[in-house]
Protein backbone atom coordinates (compact mmCIF):
# COMPACT_ATOMS: atom_id res chain seq x y z
CA UNK A 1 0.00 0.00 0.00
CA UNK A 2 1.48 3.33 -1.00
CA UNK A 3 1.09 6.09 1.61
CA UNK A 4 -0.06 9.34 0.10
CA UNK A 5 0.21 11.54 3.15
CA UNK A 6 0.46 11.57 6.93
CA UNK A 7 -1.61 13.27 9.58
CA UNK A 8 -0.86 14.30 13.16
CA UNK A 9 -2.62 11.83 15.40
CA UNK A 10 -2.28 13.38 18.85
CA UNK A 11 -1.25 16.42 20.77
CA UNK A 12 2.48 17.08 21.01
CA UNK A 13 4.10 15.30 23.91
CA UNK A 14 4.69 17.09 27.18
CA UNK A 15 8.38 17.29 26.33
CA UNK A 16 7.59 19.57 23.38
CA UNK A 17 5.65 22.16 25.30
CA UNK A 18 7.13 25.69 25.62
CA UNK A 19 8.97 26.29 28.81
CA UNK A 20 6.97 27.98 31.54
CA UNK A 21 9.75 30.61 31.91
CA UNK A 22 9.04 32.08 28.45
CA UNK A 23 7.36 35.45 28.47
CA UNK A 24 3.65 35.57 27.50
CA UNK A 25 4.52 37.91 24.60
CA UNK A 26 6.99 35.41 23.26
CA UNK A 27 4.36 32.69 23.31
CA UNK A 28 1.91 34.95 21.50
CA UNK A 29 4.42 35.79 18.73
CA UNK A 30 5.30 32.11 18.31
CA UNK A 31 1.63 31.24 17.90
CA UNK A 32 1.10 33.94 15.26
CA UNK A 33 4.17 32.77 13.36
CA UNK A 34 2.88 29.15 13.36
CA UNK A 35 -0.53 30.20 12.02
CA UNK A 36 1.05 32.36 9.31
CA UNK A 37 3.32 29.59 8.05
CA UNK A 38 0.47 27.07 8.06
CA UNK A 39 -1.74 29.39 6.02
CA UNK A 40 1.01 30.03 3.45
CA UNK A 41 1.56 26.28 3.07
CA UNK A 42 -2.11 25.71 2.39
CA UNK A 43 -2.62 23.88 5.71
CA UNK A 44 -5.96 25.09 7.01
CA UNK A 45 -6.49 22.30 9.51
CA UNK A 46 -7.25 23.38 13.08
CA UNK A 47 -4.66 22.89 15.75
CA UNK A 48 -4.86 19.46 17.37
CA UNK A 49 -7.01 19.35 20.45
CA UNK A 50 -7.34 16.78 23.18
CA UNK A 51 -10.11 14.22 22.60
CA UNK A 52 -12.70 13.35 25.15
CA UNK A 53 -12.11 9.93 26.73
CA UNK A 54 -13.87 7.12 24.81
CA UNK A 55 -14.47 9.24 21.68
CA UNK A 56 -13.66 7.21 18.54
CA UNK A 57 -11.34 8.86 16.08
CA UNK A 58 -12.86 9.52 12.65
CA UNK A 59 -11.15 8.15 9.58
CA UNK A 60 -10.65 10.18 6.42
CA UNK A 61 -9.31 7.99 3.65
CA UNK A 62 -7.33 9.41 0.75
CA UNK A 63 -7.70 7.45 -2.47
CA UNK A 64 -5.68 7.52 -5.67
CA UNK A 65 -5.46 5.17 -8.67
CA UNK A 66 -2.54 4.38 -10.99
CA UNK A 67 -3.70 5.43 -14.46
CA UNK A 68 -0.70 4.80 -16.72
CA UNK A 69 -0.82 1.01 -17.02
CA UNK A 70 -3.35 -1.64 -15.96
CA UNK A 71 -2.15 -4.28 -13.52
CA UNK A 72 -4.38 -6.91 -15.18
CA UNK A 73 -6.63 -7.25 -18.21
CA UNK A 74 -9.39 -9.83 -17.94
CA UNK A 75 -11.75 -11.32 -20.52
CA UNK A 76 -14.46 -9.13 -22.07
CA UNK A 77 -16.87 -11.84 -20.84
CA UNK A 78 -15.37 -11.76 -17.34
CA UNK A 79 -18.75 -11.98 -15.56
CA UNK A 80 -20.52 -14.97 -17.11
CA UNK A 81 -23.45 -17.25 -16.31
CA UNK A 82 -24.40 -20.87 -15.74
CA UNK A 83 -27.53 -22.98 -16.14
CA UNK A 84 -27.78 -26.29 -14.30
CA UNK A 85 -29.01 -29.38 -16.22
CA UNK A 86 -31.66 -29.83 -13.52
CA UNK A 87 -33.61 -27.31 -15.59
CA UNK A 88 -34.52 -30.30 -17.79
CA UNK A 89 -35.74 -32.33 -14.81
CA UNK A 90 -38.12 -29.69 -13.44
CA UNK A 91 -39.43 -28.46 -16.79
CA UNK A 92 -38.11 -24.87 -16.84
CA UNK A 93 -36.10 -25.49 -20.00
CA UNK A 94 -39.36 -25.19 -21.97
CA UNK A 95 -39.74 -21.61 -20.69
CA UNK A 96 -36.33 -20.23 -21.64
CA UNK A 97 -38.01 -18.50 -24.58
CA UNK A 98 -39.81 -16.19 -22.12
CA UNK A 99 -39.45 -12.56 -23.13
CA UNK A 100 -38.53 -11.53 -19.57
CA UNK A 101 -35.82 -14.17 -19.21
CA UNK A 102 -34.29 -13.28 -22.57
CA UNK A 103 -34.40 -9.56 -21.66
CA UNK A 104 -32.70 -10.17 -18.31
CA UNK A 105 -30.01 -12.35 -19.92
CA UNK A 106 -29.37 -9.76 -22.63
CA UNK A 107 -28.69 -7.23 -19.90
CA UNK A 108 -25.67 -9.29 -18.81
CA UNK A 109 -24.27 -9.89 -22.30
CA UNK A 110 -21.68 -10.31 -23.66
CA UNK A 111 -21.00 -13.39 -21.55
CA UNK A 112 -20.47 -17.13 -21.65
CA UNK A 113 -23.37 -19.41 -20.73
CA UNK A 114 -22.13 -22.67 -19.25
CA UNK A 115 -24.65 -25.51 -19.33
CA UNK A 116 -23.34 -27.71 -16.57
CA UNK A 117 -23.58 -28.74 -12.94
CA UNK A 118 -23.86 -31.79 -10.70
CA UNK A 119 -26.16 -33.54 -13.18
CA UNK A 120 -23.84 -33.00 -16.14
CA UNK A 121 -22.48 -36.53 -15.77
CA UNK A 122 -25.96 -38.09 -15.83
CA UNK A 123 -27.02 -36.34 -19.04
CA UNK A 124 -27.80 -38.48 -22.10
CA UNK A 125 -28.47 -37.03 -25.55
CA UNK A 126 -31.17 -38.61 -27.72
CA UNK A 127 -32.03 -37.28 -31.15
CA UNK A 128 -35.80 -37.62 -30.72
CA UNK A 129 -38.03 -35.34 -32.73
CA UNK A 130 -41.55 -35.70 -31.29
CA UNK A 131 -41.75 -33.12 -28.51
CA UNK A 132 -45.23 -34.21 -27.42
CA UNK A 133 -44.11 -37.77 -26.57
CA UNK A 134 -40.43 -37.79 -25.80
CA UNK A 135 -39.33 -34.50 -24.28
CA UNK A 136 -37.32 -34.57 -21.04
CA UNK A 137 -39.07 -33.40 -17.90
CA UNK A 138 -42.83 -32.82 -17.67
CA UNK A 139 -44.67 -33.26 -20.97
CA UNK A 140 -47.84 -31.49 -22.22
CA UNK A 141 -50.01 -33.99 -20.34
CA UNK A 142 -48.98 -32.22 -17.14
CA UNK A 143 -50.59 -28.93 -18.10
CA UNK A 144 -54.27 -28.13 -18.40
CA UNK A 145 -55.88 -29.72 -21.44
CA UNK A 146 -56.74 -26.27 -22.80
CA UNK A 147 -53.06 -25.43 -23.15
CA UNK A 148 -51.78 -28.67 -24.68
CA UNK A 149 -52.35 -27.51 -28.23
CA UNK A 150 -50.72 -24.14 -27.49
CA UNK A 151 -47.51 -25.81 -26.31
CA UNK A 152 -47.31 -28.14 -29.31
CA UNK A 153 -48.06 -25.30 -31.72
CA UNK A 154 -45.33 -23.16 -30.14
CA UNK A 155 -42.85 -26.02 -30.58
CA UNK A 156 -43.75 -26.37 -34.26
CA UNK A 157 -43.47 -22.61 -34.70
CA UNK A 158 -39.86 -22.72 -33.51
CA UNK A 159 -38.90 -24.62 -36.66
CA UNK A 160 -40.69 -22.19 -38.96
CA UNK A 161 -39.45 -18.90 -37.52
CA UNK A 162 -36.10 -17.31 -38.21
CA UNK A 163 -33.99 -15.39 -35.73
CA UNK A 164 -34.96 -15.24 -32.06
CA UNK A 165 -37.92 -17.22 -30.81
CA UNK A 166 -39.47 -15.31 -27.92
CA UNK A 167 -42.73 -16.39 -26.29
CA UNK A 168 -45.37 -15.02 -23.95
CA UNK A 169 -46.60 -17.84 -21.71
CA UNK A 170 -50.09 -17.72 -20.14
CA UNK A 171 -50.15 -17.02 -16.40
CA UNK A 172 -51.99 -20.28 -15.68
CA UNK A 173 -49.28 -22.25 -17.44
CA UNK A 174 -46.57 -20.51 -15.41
CA UNK A 175 -48.41 -21.10 -12.15
CA UNK A 176 -48.75 -24.82 -12.87
CA UNK A 177 -45.07 -24.98 -13.84
CA UNK A 178 -44.05 -23.34 -10.55
CA UNK A 179 -46.04 -25.96 -8.63
CA UNK A 180 -44.35 -28.74 -10.57
CA UNK A 181 -40.91 -27.19 -10.08
CA UNK A 182 -41.49 -26.92 -6.30
CA UNK A 183 -42.20 -30.65 -6.14
CA UNK A 184 -39.18 -31.48 -8.27
CA UNK A 185 -36.98 -29.22 -6.14
CA UNK A 186 -37.52 -31.56 -3.18
CA UNK A 187 -36.62 -34.54 -5.35
CA UNK A 188 -33.44 -32.83 -6.56
CA UNK A 189 -32.40 -31.92 -3.01
CA UNK A 190 -32.92 -35.51 -1.90
CA UNK A 191 -30.69 -36.69 -4.75
CA UNK A 192 -28.03 -34.18 -3.83
CA UNK A 193 -27.91 -35.10 -0.14
CA UNK A 194 -27.92 -38.84 -0.85
CA UNK A 195 -25.49 -38.60 -3.80
CA UNK A 196 -27.78 -40.77 -5.92
CA UNK A 197 -28.69 -39.09 -9.19
CA UNK A 198 -31.17 -40.17 -11.85
CA UNK A 199 -30.33 -39.95 -15.53
CA UNK A 200 -31.53 -37.00 -17.61
CA UNK A 201 -32.51 -37.18 -21.28
CA UNK A 202 -31.62 -34.17 -23.42
CA UNK A 203 -33.57 -34.32 -26.67
CA UNK A 204 -32.74 -32.50 -29.88
CA UNK A 205 -35.73 -30.25 -29.24
CA UNK A 206 -34.42 -29.34 -25.81
CA UNK A 207 -30.98 -28.55 -27.22
CA UNK A 208 -32.63 -26.31 -29.82
CA UNK A 209 -34.38 -24.36 -27.07
CA UNK A 210 -31.21 -24.06 -25.02
CA UNK A 211 -29.22 -22.74 -27.96
CA UNK A 212 -32.05 -20.40 -28.97
CA UNK A 213 -31.96 -18.85 -25.49
CA UNK A 214 -28.18 -18.38 -25.54
CA UNK A 215 -28.12 -17.02 -29.09
CA UNK A 216 -31.03 -14.61 -28.59
CA UNK A 217 -29.51 -13.36 -25.33
CA UNK A 218 -26.07 -12.63 -26.79
CA UNK A 219 -24.42 -15.42 -24.77
CA UNK A 220 -21.86 -17.93 -26.02
CA UNK A 221 -22.85 -21.47 -25.04
CA UNK A 222 -20.35 -23.77 -23.32
CA UNK A 223 -21.73 -27.31 -23.12
CA UNK A 224 -20.36 -29.70 -20.48
CA UNK A 225 -20.48 -33.28 -21.78
CA UNK A 226 -21.06 -36.38 -19.66
CA UNK A 227 -17.70 -37.79 -18.49
CA UNK A 228 -19.08 -40.61 -16.32
CA UNK A 229 -19.95 -42.90 -19.24
CA UNK A 230 -17.02 -45.30 -18.99
CA UNK A 231 -15.76 -48.35 -20.83
CA UNK A 232 -14.64 -51.47 -18.89
CA UNK A 233 -11.02 -50.21 -18.93
CA UNK A 234 -12.21 -46.90 -17.36
CA UNK A 235 -11.64 -44.88 -20.55
CA UNK A 236 -14.33 -42.42 -21.60
CA UNK A 237 -17.29 -43.76 -23.64
CA UNK A 238 -17.88 -41.00 -26.18
CA UNK A 239 -20.87 -42.48 -28.10
CA UNK A 240 -23.52 -40.17 -26.63
CA UNK A 241 -21.21 -37.15 -26.94
CA UNK A 242 -20.48 -37.92 -30.60
CA UNK A 243 -24.20 -38.05 -31.37
CA UNK A 244 -24.66 -34.63 -29.74
CA UNK A 245 -21.67 -33.18 -31.60
CA UNK A 246 -22.97 -34.37 -34.97
CA UNK A 247 -26.44 -32.96 -34.34
CA UNK A 248 -25.06 -29.59 -33.17
CA UNK A 249 -22.80 -29.42 -36.22
CA UNK A 250 -25.75 -30.16 -38.52
CA UNK A 251 -27.54 -27.14 -37.01
CA UNK A 252 -24.32 -25.04 -37.22
CA UNK A 253 -24.49 -24.23 -33.53
CA UNK A 254 -21.51 -22.18 -32.33
CA UNK A 255 -20.63 -24.00 -29.08
CA UNK A 256 -17.54 -24.44 -26.92
CA UNK A 257 -17.07 -27.66 -24.98
CA UNK A 258 -16.15 -29.11 -21.63
CA UNK A 259 -16.02 -32.65 -20.26
CA UNK A 260 -17.48 -33.51 -16.88
CA UNK A 261 -18.15 -31.65 -13.65
CA UNK A 262 -16.06 -31.95 -10.47
CA UNK A 263 -14.31 -35.23 -11.42
CA UNK A 264 -12.81 -35.36 -7.91
CA UNK A 265 -16.29 -36.44 -6.67
CA UNK A 266 -16.79 -39.36 -9.08
CA UNK A 267 -15.99 -42.02 -6.50
CA UNK A 268 -18.70 -40.67 -4.19
CA UNK A 269 -21.26 -40.16 -6.94
CA UNK A 270 -20.64 -43.24 -9.06
CA UNK A 271 -18.30 -45.53 -7.16
CA UNK A 272 -15.65 -45.24 -9.88
CA UNK A 273 -12.78 -42.80 -9.49
CA UNK A 274 -10.98 -41.13 -12.39
CA UNK A 275 -7.44 -39.91 -11.79
CA UNK A 276 -5.90 -36.85 -13.40
CA UNK A 277 -3.89 -38.80 -15.94
CA UNK A 278 -6.95 -40.67 -17.24
CA UNK A 279 -8.98 -37.46 -17.33
CA UNK A 280 -6.23 -35.86 -19.40
CA UNK A 281 -6.43 -38.75 -21.89
CA UNK A 282 -10.22 -38.29 -22.04
CA UNK A 283 -9.76 -34.63 -23.00
CA UNK A 284 -7.31 -35.57 -25.71
CA UNK A 285 -9.92 -38.04 -26.98
CA UNK A 286 -12.56 -35.29 -27.00
CA UNK A 287 -10.18 -33.01 -28.90
CA UNK A 288 -9.73 -35.72 -31.52
CA UNK A 289 -13.53 -35.95 -31.91
CA UNK A 290 -13.84 -32.21 -32.46
CA UNK A 291 -11.08 -31.79 -35.03
CA UNK A 292 -12.70 -33.73 -37.94
CA UNK A 293 -15.95 -31.76 -37.51
CA UNK A 294 -15.43 -28.65 -39.60
CA UNK A 295 -17.42 -26.23 -37.42
CA UNK A 296 -15.71 -27.49 -34.24
CA UNK A 297 -12.18 -28.05 -35.51
CA UNK A 298 -11.13 -24.85 -33.73
CA UNK A 299 -13.77 -24.82 -31.00
CA UNK A 300 -12.58 -23.87 -27.53
CA UNK A 301 -12.20 -26.61 -24.94
CA UNK A 302 -12.22 -25.93 -21.19
CA UNK A 303 -11.56 -28.07 -18.13
CA UNK A 304 -11.17 -30.04 -15.92
CA UNK A 305 -13.68 -28.16 -13.72
CA UNK A 306 -12.34 -29.50 -10.43
CA UNK A 307 -13.74 -28.66 -7.01
CA UNK A 308 -12.11 -26.74 -4.17
CA UNK A 309 -8.33 -27.31 -4.22
CA UNK A 310 -7.86 -29.70 -1.34
CA UNK A 311 -4.95 -32.16 -1.34
CA UNK A 312 -6.64 -34.85 -3.46
CA UNK A 313 -7.99 -32.25 -5.89
CA UNK A 314 -4.56 -30.69 -6.36
CA UNK A 315 -3.18 -34.15 -7.11
CA UNK A 316 -5.89 -34.68 -9.75
CA UNK A 317 -5.15 -31.29 -11.33
CA UNK A 318 -1.42 -32.03 -11.35
CA UNK A 319 -1.98 -35.31 -13.20
CA UNK A 320 -4.35 -33.65 -15.66
CA UNK A 321 -1.96 -30.79 -16.46
CA UNK A 322 0.91 -33.22 -17.14
CA UNK A 323 -1.12 -35.02 -19.79
CA UNK A 324 -3.53 -32.44 -21.25
CA UNK A 325 -2.52 -29.01 -19.99
CA UNK A 326 -1.85 -27.79 -23.52
CA UNK A 327 -5.16 -29.22 -24.80
CA UNK A 328 -7.51 -26.85 -22.94
CA UNK A 329 -7.91 -23.15 -23.70
CA UNK A 330 -8.46 -22.36 -20.01
CA UNK A 331 -8.14 -24.33 -16.78
CA UNK A 332 -11.39 -24.35 -14.81
CA UNK A 333 -12.31 -24.94 -11.17
CA UNK A 334 -15.17 -24.29 -8.73
CA UNK A 335 -15.55 -22.58 -5.38
CA UNK A 336 -18.23 -22.55 -2.67
CA UNK A 337 -17.96 -20.23 0.32
CA UNK A 338 -20.37 -21.54 2.98
CA UNK A 339 -22.18 -24.72 3.96
CA UNK A 340 -25.76 -23.75 3.12
CA UNK A 341 -27.18 -25.71 6.04
CA UNK A 342 -25.56 -23.53 8.72
CA UNK A 343 -25.50 -20.09 7.10
CA UNK A 344 -26.56 -16.91 8.96
CA UNK A 345 -27.06 -13.48 7.49
CA UNK A 346 -24.03 -12.07 9.34
CA UNK A 347 -21.80 -14.69 7.69
CA UNK A 348 -21.89 -12.61 4.54
CA UNK A 349 -20.16 -9.75 6.39
CA UNK A 350 -17.23 -11.77 7.76
CA UNK A 351 -13.97 -10.62 6.24
CA UNK A 352 -12.36 -13.98 7.07
CA UNK A 353 -14.94 -15.60 4.79
CA UNK A 354 -14.36 -13.10 1.99
CA UNK A 355 -10.64 -13.80 2.10
CA UNK A 356 -10.85 -17.62 1.86
CA UNK A 357 -10.85 -17.42 -1.93
CA UNK A 358 -7.44 -15.77 -2.20
CA UNK A 359 -5.47 -18.75 -0.92
CA UNK A 360 -7.31 -21.13 -3.23
CA UNK A 361 -6.47 -18.97 -6.24
CA UNK A 362 -2.77 -19.21 -5.41
CA UNK A 363 -2.95 -23.02 -5.11
CA UNK A 364 -4.52 -23.35 -8.56
CA UNK A 365 -2.11 -20.86 -10.13
CA UNK A 366 0.91 -22.71 -8.70
CA UNK A 367 -0.04 -26.00 -10.40
CA UNK A 368 -1.08 -24.40 -13.70
CA UNK A 369 2.05 -22.26 -13.98
CA UNK A 370 4.25 -25.30 -13.29
CA UNK A 371 3.15 -26.95 -16.55
CA UNK A 372 1.69 -24.18 -18.75
CA UNK A 373 2.89 -20.74 -17.60
CA UNK A 374 0.46 -18.00 -18.60
CA UNK A 375 -2.47 -20.37 -19.22
CA UNK A 376 -5.82 -18.68 -18.57
CA UNK A 377 -7.66 -19.75 -15.41
CA UNK A 378 -11.44 -19.57 -14.98
CA UNK A 379 -13.52 -19.89 -11.84
CA UNK A 380 -16.62 -21.80 -12.91
CA UNK A 381 -19.71 -22.43 -10.85
CA UNK A 382 -18.97 -20.00 -8.03
CA UNK A 383 -21.71 -20.01 -5.38
CA UNK A 384 -22.09 -18.25 -2.05
CA UNK A 385 -23.61 -21.25 -0.26
CA UNK A 386 -23.66 -24.99 -0.95
CA UNK A 387 -26.62 -27.41 -1.17
CA UNK A 388 -28.48 -25.04 -3.51
CA UNK A 389 -28.30 -22.16 -1.07
CA UNK A 390 -30.64 -21.01 1.70
CA UNK A 391 -33.95 -19.30 1.07
CA UNK A 392 -34.13 -15.65 2.20
CA UNK A 393 -30.35 -15.57 2.64
CA UNK A 394 -28.50 -16.68 -0.51
CA UNK A 395 -30.97 -14.67 -2.60
CA UNK A 396 -30.88 -11.56 -0.39
CA UNK A 397 -29.04 -8.24 -0.49
CA UNK A 398 -26.53 -9.51 2.10
CA UNK A 399 -25.19 -12.19 -0.27
CA UNK A 400 -24.08 -9.43 -2.64
CA UNK A 401 -21.07 -8.57 -0.46
CA UNK A 402 -19.54 -11.98 -1.19
CA UNK A 403 -20.41 -11.76 -4.89
CA UNK A 404 -19.00 -8.25 -5.47
CA UNK A 405 -15.86 -8.96 -3.47
CA UNK A 406 -15.38 -12.17 -5.49
CA UNK A 407 -15.49 -10.17 -8.72
CA UNK A 408 -12.97 -7.64 -7.43
CA UNK A 409 -10.58 -10.19 -5.94
CA UNK A 410 -10.58 -12.52 -8.97
CA UNK A 411 -9.85 -9.71 -11.42
CA UNK A 412 -7.05 -8.37 -9.21
CA UNK A 413 -5.41 -11.79 -8.97
CA UNK A 414 -5.59 -12.48 -12.70
CA UNK A 415 -8.49 -14.93 -13.04
CA UNK A 416 -9.76 -14.46 -16.60
CA UNK A 417 -13.46 -15.39 -16.25
CA UNK A 418 -15.87 -16.06 -13.38
CA UNK A 419 -19.10 -17.97 -14.07
CA UNK A 420 -22.00 -17.40 -11.69
CA UNK A 421 -24.06 -20.41 -10.67
CA UNK A 422 -26.85 -19.98 -11.49
CA UNK A 423 -28.64 -17.50 -13.74
CA UNK A 424 -32.07 -19.04 -13.22
CA UNK A 425 -33.91 -21.87 -11.50
CA UNK A 426 -31.39 -23.88 -9.47
CA UNK A 427 -31.69 -23.53 -5.67
CA UNK A 428 -31.45 -20.07 -4.10
CA UNK A 429 -28.08 -18.92 -5.47
CA UNK A 430 -29.71 -17.78 -8.71
CA UNK A 431 -29.94 -14.26 -10.14
CA UNK A 432 -33.56 -14.52 -11.33
CA UNK A 433 -36.42 -16.13 -9.38
CA UNK A 434 -39.20 -18.37 -10.70
CA UNK A 435 -41.49 -15.38 -11.20
CA UNK A 436 -38.88 -14.11 -13.69
CA UNK A 437 -38.04 -11.25 -11.32
CA UNK A 438 -34.41 -10.14 -10.85
CA UNK A 439 -32.92 -10.64 -7.38
CA UNK A 440 -30.36 -8.31 -5.68
CA UNK A 441 -27.32 -10.09 -7.16
CA UNK A 442 -28.80 -9.61 -10.64
CA UNK A 443 -28.93 -5.82 -10.21
CA UNK A 444 -25.41 -5.90 -8.80
CA UNK A 445 -24.24 -7.89 -11.83
CA UNK A 446 -26.05 -5.54 -14.21
CA UNK A 447 -24.32 -2.50 -12.72
CA UNK A 448 -20.99 -4.31 -12.94
CA UNK A 449 -21.57 -5.14 -16.61
CA UNK A 450 -22.63 -1.60 -17.48
CA UNK A 451 -19.80 0.20 -15.67
CA UNK A 452 -16.77 -2.09 -15.32
CA UNK A 453 -14.30 -2.68 -18.14
CA UNK A 454 -11.70 -5.47 -18.40
CA UNK A 455 -8.67 -3.36 -17.39
CA UNK A 456 -7.82 -3.54 -13.68
CA UNK A 457 -6.09 -0.58 -12.02
CA UNK A 458 -3.96 -0.38 -8.88
CA UNK A 459 -5.56 1.39 -5.91
CA UNK A 460 -3.55 3.41 -3.37
CA UNK A 461 -5.08 4.47 -0.08
CA UNK A 462 -3.87 6.27 3.03
CA UNK A 463 -5.47 7.75 6.11
CA UNK A 464 -5.85 7.74 9.85
CA UNK A 465 -6.59 4.40 11.44
CA UNK A 466 -7.38 3.60 15.07
CA UNK A 467 -4.64 1.69 16.86
CA UNK A 468 -5.37 -2.07 16.96
CA UNK A 469 -6.10 -3.60 20.32
CA UNK A 470 -3.41 -5.96 21.65
CA UNK A 471 -3.98 -9.53 20.45
CA UNK A 472 -6.83 -8.59 18.12
CA UNK A 473 -6.68 -9.17 14.38
CA UNK A 474 -7.96 -6.18 12.41
CA UNK A 475 -9.12 -7.12 8.92
CA UNK A 476 -10.05 -4.79 6.11
CA UNK A 477 -13.77 -4.07 6.17
CA UNK A 478 -13.54 -1.35 3.53
CA UNK A 479 -12.71 -2.81 0.12
CA UNK A 480 -12.00 -0.63 -2.89
CA UNK A 481 -11.42 -1.87 -6.44
CA UNK A 482 -10.77 0.16 -9.60
CA UNK A 483 -11.21 -0.58 -13.32
CA UNK A 484 -11.33 1.41 -16.50
CA UNK A 485 -14.96 2.26 -17.22
CA UNK A 486 -16.60 -0.06 -19.74
CA UNK A 487 -15.81 1.40 -23.18
CA UNK A 488 -19.19 0.15 -24.47
CA UNK A 489 -20.92 2.57 -22.09
CA UNK A 490 -21.41 5.64 -24.26
CA UNK A 491 -22.38 7.81 -21.30
CA UNK A 492 -18.71 8.09 -20.38
CA UNK A 493 -15.75 9.12 -22.51
CA UNK A 494 -12.69 6.90 -22.75
CA UNK A 495 -10.29 7.59 -19.93
CA UNK A 496 -12.93 7.48 -17.19
CA UNK A 497 -12.41 5.23 -14.15
CA UNK A 498 -14.97 3.24 -12.16
CA UNK A 499 -14.46 2.44 -8.49
CA UNK A 500 -16.57 -0.12 -6.68
CA UNK A 501 -16.56 0.04 -2.92
CA UNK A 502 -17.75 -2.38 -0.22
CA UNK A 503 -18.25 -0.95 3.26
CA UNK A 504 -18.71 -3.70 5.86
CA UNK A 505 -18.33 -1.27 8.76
CA UNK A 506 -21.35 -0.36 10.82
CA UNK A 507 -20.40 3.28 10.44
CA UNK A 508 -20.11 5.50 7.40
CA UNK A 509 -16.71 6.11 5.85
CA UNK A 510 -15.39 9.22 4.13
CA UNK A 511 -13.13 8.99 1.11
CA UNK A 512 -11.30 11.95 -0.40
CA UNK A 513 -10.19 11.53 -4.01
CA UNK A 514 -6.56 12.55 -4.42
CA UNK A 515 -3.85 12.67 -7.06
CA UNK A 516 -5.18 12.01 -10.58
CA UNK A 517 -8.73 11.77 -9.22
CA UNK A 518 -8.68 15.12 -7.45
CA UNK A 519 -11.47 17.60 -8.26
CA UNK A 520 -13.11 15.37 -10.87
CA UNK A 521 -16.85 14.93 -11.38
CA UNK A 522 -18.19 11.68 -9.94
CA UNK A 523 -21.34 9.71 -10.74
CA UNK A 524 -22.58 7.62 -7.82
CA UNK A 525 -24.51 4.33 -8.14
CA UNK A 526 -25.27 3.39 -4.53
CA UNK A 527 -27.02 0.04 -4.06
CA UNK A 528 -28.96 -0.44 -0.81
CA UNK A 529 -31.67 -2.85 0.42
CA UNK A 530 -35.27 -1.79 -0.13
CA UNK A 531 -38.08 -2.58 2.28
CA UNK A 532 -38.39 -3.59 5.91
CA UNK A 533 -36.25 -6.77 5.73
CA UNK A 534 -32.94 -4.89 5.71
CA UNK A 535 -30.01 -7.13 4.76
CA UNK A 536 -32.44 -10.00 4.08
CA UNK A 537 -34.35 -7.97 1.50
CA UNK A 538 -34.84 -9.42 -1.99
CA UNK A 539 -35.40 -5.92 -3.39
CA UNK A 540 -32.86 -3.15 -3.80
CA UNK A 541 -32.80 0.57 -4.44
CA UNK A 542 -30.36 2.54 -6.56
CA UNK A 543 -29.61 6.01 -5.19
CA UNK A 544 -32.83 5.82 -3.18
CA UNK A 545 -35.08 4.60 -6.03
CA UNK A 546 -36.35 0.96 -6.07
CA UNK A 547 -35.14 -1.14 -9.00
CA UNK A 548 -37.88 -3.07 -10.82
CA UNK A 549 -38.48 -4.11 -14.40
CA UNK A 550 -40.65 -1.76 -16.45
CA UNK A 551 -44.26 -2.82 -17.10
CA UNK A 552 -43.47 -3.67 -20.73
CA UNK A 553 -40.85 -6.17 -19.57
CA UNK A 554 -37.77 -4.04 -20.27
CA UNK A 555 -34.95 -3.10 -17.92
CA UNK A 556 -35.10 0.28 -16.16
CA UNK A 557 -32.63 3.06 -16.83
CA UNK A 558 -29.82 3.02 -14.28
CA UNK A 559 -29.58 6.70 -13.36
CA UNK A 560 -26.52 7.97 -11.46
CA UNK A 561 -26.42 10.65 -8.79
CA UNK A 562 -23.92 13.33 -9.88
CA UNK A 563 -21.62 14.48 -7.09
CA UNK A 564 -20.03 17.91 -6.97
CA UNK A 565 -16.39 17.98 -8.11
CA UNK A 566 -14.01 17.70 -5.19
CA UNK A 567 -16.68 16.48 -2.81
CA UNK A 568 -15.75 13.83 -0.24
CA UNK A 569 -17.40 10.48 -0.93
CA UNK A 570 -19.54 9.42 2.01
CA UNK A 571 -20.02 5.64 2.03
CA UNK A 572 -23.02 4.58 4.17
CA UNK A 573 -22.56 1.66 6.60
CA UNK A 574 -22.94 -1.91 5.25
CA UNK A 575 -23.48 -0.93 1.61
CA UNK A 576 -22.05 -1.43 -1.88
CA UNK A 577 -21.64 1.19 -4.58
CA UNK A 578 -20.06 2.10 -7.92
CA UNK A 579 -18.44 5.49 -8.52
CA UNK A 580 -17.53 6.64 -12.03
CA UNK A 581 -14.81 9.31 -11.96
CA UNK A 582 -15.33 11.24 -15.17
CA UNK A 583 -12.80 12.84 -17.49
CA UNK A 584 -9.72 11.50 -15.73
CA UNK A 585 -8.12 10.99 -19.15
CA UNK A 586 -6.39 7.90 -17.79
CA UNK A 587 -3.79 6.66 -20.27
CA UNK A 588 -4.51 3.02 -19.41
CA UNK A 589 -8.20 3.53 -20.28
CA UNK A 590 -8.00 5.56 -23.48
CA UNK A 591 -7.31 2.60 -25.74
CA UNK A 592 -8.58 -0.97 -25.91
Amino acid sequence: MRVLCAFPEAMPSSNSRPSACLAPGTLYLALLLHLSLSSQAGDRRPLPVARAPGLKEKTLILLDVSTKNPVRTVNENFLSLQLDPSIIHDGWLDFLSSKRLVTLARGLSPAFLRFGGKRTDFLQFQNLRNPAKSRGGPGPDYYLKNYEDDIVRSDVALDKQKGCKIAQHPDVMLELQREKAAQMHLVLLKEQFSNTYSNLILTARSLDKLYNFADCSGLHLIFALNALRRNPNNSWNSSSALSLLKYSASKKYNISWELGNEPNNYRTMHGRAVNGSQLGKDYIQLKSLLQPIRIYSRASLYGPNIGRPRKNVIALLDGFMKVAGSTVDAVTWQHCYIDGRVVKVMDFLKTRLLDTLSDQIRKIQKVVNTYTPGKKIWLEGVVTTSAGGTNNLSDSYAAGFLWLNTLGMLANQGIDVVIRHSFFDHGYNHLVDQNFNPLPDYWLSLLYKRLIGPKVLAVHVAGLQRKPRPGRVIRDKLRIYAHCTNHHNHNYVRGSITLFIINLHRSRKKIKLAGTLRDKLVHQYLLQPYGQEGLKSKSVQLNGQPLVMVDDGTLPELKPRPLRAGRTLVIPPVTMGFYVVKNVNALACRYR
